[in-house]
């Protein structure tokens, strides 16, 4: 008689029985008996709700699907001849773009004379690069394709991380603010 290693509903060890004694017990449970270790010695099986069993892996896996993230290349474009506002400016995006985990493809735009001084081009975006080292690292450096000049930065944090991240700041804000206005609820009058 082939013998199967038996696992309860509510999770407990029953030990190794005969297969014809766990569909006993499945079936004086209301239960389903599922194989869910087929290749162990002997297979283990489970007694449980089989629907319930498929619906919370269904579950699972959306989440999963939400939280996988695809990382992005945001572009952030300069002109050799940059004002400082519209730099700070642009270097603010850049920031956002990593903090949120995409990756930063930083471009300068030659015009005219300006691509006859590429070493100026380098040196704007290795500026460009250390003052967001904070939020990431150089992947790509520096390269010249005809008028424009591009390096790509990647950020220390990856997309599923930087999105769970953002997830637990909205879920204690939102509690914050919860609390907050229970706390208010009682002290203050309805506006009319």
């Amino acid at each position: 008689m082939p013998e199967v290693r038996l696992v309860g509903p509510n999770g407990e060890q029953v030990g190794v029985v005969r297969i014809e004694v766990a569909q006993r017990l499945a079936q004086e449970a209301d239960l389903d008996l599922v194989e869910v270790a087929p290749n162990s010695k002997p297979p283990v099986v489970k007694i449980m709700d089989y629907g319930k069993f498929k619906y919370e892996a269904a579950q699972k896996a959306k989440e999963a699907r939400r939280n996988q993230a695809n990382t992005v290349l945001k572009e952030v474009r300069f002109r050799l001849k940059i004002e400082a506002h519209d730099y700070i400016t642009k270097l603010k995006r850049a920031e956002g773009f990593l903090q949120a985990g995409d990756k930063v493809k930083a471009m300068i735009l030659f015009r005219g004379r300006e691509q006859s001084r590429p070493e100026q081009g380098v040196r704007l975006l290795r500026k460009f690069a250390e003052d967001v080292a904070e939020f990431g690292t150089v992947e790509v450096n520096p390269t010249q394709d005809g008028r424009n000049m591009t390096m790509v930065i990647a950020p220390h944090k990856n997309k599923s991380e930087a999105k769970a991240e953002q997830n637990a700041q909205r879920a204690a804000n939102k509690e914050a603010s919860r609390a907050s206005r229970a706390a208010g609820d009682g002290d203050a009058a309805p506006a009319k």
